[in-house]
């Protein structure tokens, strides 16, 4: 399912550059054949508009932008006037992109910020009226279930035990999976099924279990509005990463002894891609460079203590983090600290993909346009 992008489609992770880009090859494709993918989350609006290509999907056409639409819900429990504004506008691109391409199958999903905001239902409605575009506030556990669906390419033959965590604006999902239990060619696979349901009923075959999931209300933006009153930088970090960690009590994995040999993490977020980026020195983020990407702990914490020594006017004007990405990372950098000391392995798998993804791997593969594998 690994999709493809054309040359200089997304080319930059939402909240380091955001932008909407023409695709490379101009000619158009058939509207019947096209699926489009929308994430309204705390902090961006995405798009992705694609076709089935093999077991893969190629994509033609995408959008991306930073929105801000949870600013001050932690605070007033309700999306803001100026917040829904900036969405609104952002949404009407994205309208304007789906009637050029005549695109019929989409799914357009919202998450943490509507789920919690009090007058969510009331913004919900102003989109359809101002745009005639239909948003759905899905559930924490489709969230979870879409981003792992979206990472099962990068799943190793040898993993025995799988946790993918997806580091959003609003909330964190984390999600442990036994595959002890299926054939090492047969995991990716067992991955991608997921998508029908976390718990699927017995269909005679080796299956991915899933052991434990949990949303922890915290992402970038809800961790960092919880600290703003911490002027330190560095204790401020601290906090948020011990807050964070704590919790994670009600996960049930927290606790369990692991073993290392086996142990795959796969992380997918903003965050995730911009330490990555960071740690290969890309001034100009390079989406084939970065997913995929295996780092150690001792990389990832080397990267955190270099945004630490930069202070918040260094991180500001840093090029591999981008002037969008700068106010959130060091949150989403905790969040991940966090992870890392917590759980057995020295090595993380970087993931550009996510909910997106899962959502076009779900429409296609319900309507059985996919061929399968390999992915």
């Amino acid at each position: 399912m690994t999709p493809e992008r054309p040359m200089g489609v997304d080319a930059f992770p939402t909240s380091e550059k955001p932008t909407s880009v023409e695709p490379f090859n101009t000619r158009k494709p058939d509207p019947a054949e096209l699926y489009a993918a929308l994430d309204l989350g705390t902090n961006s609006c995405r798009m992705l508009i694609a076709q089935p290509k093999g077991s893969q999907f190629h994509v033609v056409d995408s959008f991306s932008k930073t929105v801000q639409l949870g600013v001050g819900l932690e605070a007033s429990g309700r999306l803001g006037r100026a917040s829904m504004n900036r969405t609104v506008q952002a949404l009407r691109i994205c309208q304007k992109k789906l009637e050029k391409h005549e695109v019929k199958r989409m799914r357009l999903v919202a998450t943490e910020a509507c789920r919690r905001a009090r007058n969510a239902r009331d913004f919900i409605r102003n989109v359809q009226n101002e745009t005639g575009l239909k948003l759905e506030i899905i559930a924490p556990e489709e969230e979870a279930r879409l981003a792992v669906v979206s990472c099962a390419p990068l799943v190793s033959p040898r993993t025995e035990q799988l946790l993918v965590v997806d580091i959003g604006g609003g909330s964190t999902e984390l999600v442990w999976i036994d595959l002890s239990g299926v054939p090492h060619r047969d995991r990716s696979r067992a991955i991608m099924r997921l998508h029908a349901g976390f718990h699927q009923p017995d269909r005679g075959e080796p299956s991915a279990r899933v052991v434990d999931w949990i949303s922890v209300p915290l992402g970038v933006a809800t961790l960092k509005d919880q600290f703003t009153d911490v002027e330190d930088d560095a204790a401020r970090f601290a906090l948020m990463s011990w807050f964070f960690e704590e919790n994670l009590a009600n996960f049930s994995p927290y606790n369990a002894d692991q073993t290392r040999e086996g142990f795959q993490i796969i992380g997918t977020s903003g965050t995730v891609t911009t330490v990555a980026a960071s740690f290969l020195g890309l001034k100009r983020y390079d989406r084939n460079k970065v997913d995929g990407l295996h780092m150690t702990s001792d990389q990832i914490d080397t990267v955190i203590r270099d945004y630490l020594d930069l202070g918040p006017e260094g991180r500001r004007t840093d090029p591999r983090i981008g002037r969008d990405r700068h106010a959130l990372i060091m949150s989403g950098a905790a969040i991940l600290q966090a992870l890392m000391r917590i759980w057995p392995t020295d090595r993380l798998s970087v993931a550009d993909r996510g909910l997106r993804e899962g959502l076009l791997y779900a429409q296609m593969s319900a309507d059985g346009v996919l061929e399968d594998g390999p992915y």
